[in-house]
């Protein structure tokens, strides 16, 4: 059960970051890479929905069936090899997707934030 509870929390955490960077975009003024950042945070919902109901999905069949067979009830379909295959392949990409989401939303607001804030030469003379 601890699966999709933590599916069920990233899912319900994206509208909440979302609305606070929308928040923020509201705030900062018309800063393109705000924009780009807030454009690329709209989109990792759809991934957290997907890792939630695969989530849910590969609860489901695990409670429905045990490993040895005994007290597995429900469609046959669900532990035939085939079907693990798929489920694997979709989380992994899934997963995938959802990971360099992620890091593309990440850089864009470090480099949103920090665009301005630097210099490409030391400041100090660093001895």
């Amino acid at each position: 059960m601890v699966l999709p509870l933590f599916a069920l929390v990233t899912l319900v955490s994206v509208p909440l970051t979302t609305h606070a960077g929308e928040w923020l975009e509201r705030h900062v003024g018309r800063d393109p890479l705000v924009r780009r950042h807030a454009e690329l945070g709209d989109g990792l919902l759809p991934w957290a929905l997907g890792l939630f109901v695969l989530a849910v999905v590969v609860w489901w069949a695990g409670r429905r069936h045990t490993p040895d067979g005994a007290g597995a009830s429900g469609p046959a379909w669900i532990s035939s090899w085939p079907a693990r295959a798929l489920a694997v392949v979709l989380c992994l990409l899934v997963a995938a997707g959802s990971v360099v989401d992620v890091y593309r939303i990440g850089d864009s607001g470090a480099r949103a934030a920090w665009h301005d804030s630097f210099s490409n030469s030391p400041s100090g003379s660093g001895d």
